[in-house]
C-alpha cells in the first residue's frame, strides 16, 4: 500500500462513512468483525461486547510505521474498529425495537401515544423543544408504548431530548465564556442554549447529510479545524461517536477551561474513553443532577463534565 493511498484511506474514514458504505469498501473486515460480534451474541454476555469494543480500540498503535506491511495492518485495524462500534450501535437500536412490542409491520405510535410524545417533545414535526420537566413527569407514564420513541428517533440523529432545566443548568455553567459545539448535528442544543444568551459557534462535519438537513448557522468544519479557529473556553459535545479520533483535540487545545459531553451511562455507546483516561490536563466526573435532567429516563443518558487542572497550562 502507497504511503498516498494510506492518507487517502485515512482521510475517507474521517468523513464518518455510514457503516453499509464501510462494509462496502472493506468485505474481508466487515467479515471479521460479523464473525465476531455473532460469537459474542449467541454467549448472551452483555459484558463481552464492551470488552470487545476495548479490545479493538486498544489493539495496538504498534501497527503503526511507514512499511507497507504496516500501513495495511494499521487502516484494517482502524476499519473493524469502527465496524465493531457501528455495528454494535446498530444492535442497540434493534434491540430496542425488537422491544417496543411491534412483531410486525411498520414501527409506529398509536395516536394517542404520538400524539403525548409529540405535544411533549417536539414543537412541530422533529424539531425538537426544551422539554418541560413538569409536563413530561405528568404525561410521560401515560405513555405505553415507550419503547418505540429511540427506534423511531434515532435514524434521525437524535439520541436523546433535552429539558428545560438542562438547558438553563448548562447555560449557568458556560456562565458567559465563549462556547463551542463540535458534532452539533441539526443545532438542536446550540439552539436552546443559545435561547439562554450563551454566546455559541455551532460546527458539524456535515457527515450526516443523508440523514438530517443542517441549518445554515451550523457551520461545516470538523471538530480539529473548529478548535484551531475559535479556540473556545467551553466546549461542548452530545453523543460523540464511539472510538472517535477528535475529541483528543478538546483535551490539547490550551484555550479550553471546561469540556461538557452528553452521553451514555454505557461507554461503548459514545465517546474515546481511551483518550479520556489518557489525557492529564482535566479532571473528569459523571455529573449525575444533570444527566438525570436528560430524557427520556428509560434512555440512561448522562453528562461528563472536564475540568481543566489548575496546575495544567
Amino acid at each position: 500500500m502507497k504511503h498516498s493511498t494510506y492518507q487517502k484511506s485515512l482521510q475517507w474514514l474521517k468523513t464518518n462513512p455510514a457503516l453499509d458504505e464501510l462494509c462496502a469498501r472493506y468485505p474481508a473486515e466487515w467479515a471479521t468483525v460479523q464473525n465476531e460480534i455473532s460469537t459474542i451474541v449467541e454467549r448472551g454476555v452483555a459484558d463481552e461486547l464492551n470488552t470487545y469494543l476495548a479490545r479493538l480500540s486498544a489493539l495496538d498503535k504498534s501497527s503503526s510505521g511507514n512499511s507497507q506491511q504496516n500501513m495495511e495492518a494499521a487502516l484494517s485495524q482502524f476499519v473493524r474498529s469502527r465496524m465493531a462500534h457501528e455495528s454494535v450501535k446498530k444492535l442497540c437500536l434493534s434491540t430496542l425495537a425488537a422491544n417496543s412490542g411491534v412483531k410486525k409491520g411498520k414501527l409506529r405510535f398509536n395516536l394517542f401515544n404520538g400524539f403525548i410524545a409529540q405535544k411533549l417533545l417536539f414543537a412541530q414535526e422533529l424539531e425538537r423543544k426544551p422539554v418541560s420537566l413538569f409536563w413530561f413527569r405528568l404525561l410521560w407514564p401515560l405513555v405505553w408504548q415507550k419503547k418505540r420513541l429511540m427506534p423511531l428517533v434515532q435514524p434521525r440523529g437524535i439520541y436523546c431530548f433535552y429539558s428545560r432545566a438542562l438547558v438553563e443548568a448548562l447555560a449557568a455553567m458556560i456562565a458567559g465564556r465563549n462556547c463551542l459545539e463540535i458534532g452539533a448535528g441539526d443545532g438542536t442544543l446550540s439552539r436552546f442554549l443559545k435561547d439562554c444568551g450563551v454566546q455559541l459557534v455551532a460546527t458539524d462535519s456535515h457527515g450526516w447529510n443523508t440523514a438530517m438537513q443542517y441549518p445554515e448557522w451550523v457551520i461545516k468544519l470538523d471538530a480539529r479545524a473548529a478548535l484551531a479557529t475559535y479556540r473556545p473556553e467551553v466546549v461542548v459535545c452530545s453523543w460523540p461517536p464511539a472510538q472517535n479520533d477528535f475529541e483528543r483535540e478538546v483535551f490539547n487545545t490550551p484555550s479550553v477551561q471546561l469540556y461538557i459531553v452528553i452521553g451514555s451511562r454505557y461507554q461503548f455507546a459514545f465517546g474515546n474513553w481511551k483518550d479520556y483516561r489518557q489525557q492529564t490536563a482535566f479532571d473528569l466526573e459523571e455529573d449525575k443532577a444533570l444527566g438525570a435532567l436528560l430524557l427520556p429516563p428509560e434512555l440512561e443518558s448522562a453528562v461528563y463534565v472536564f475540568r481543566r487542572k489548575r496546575n495544567a497550562l
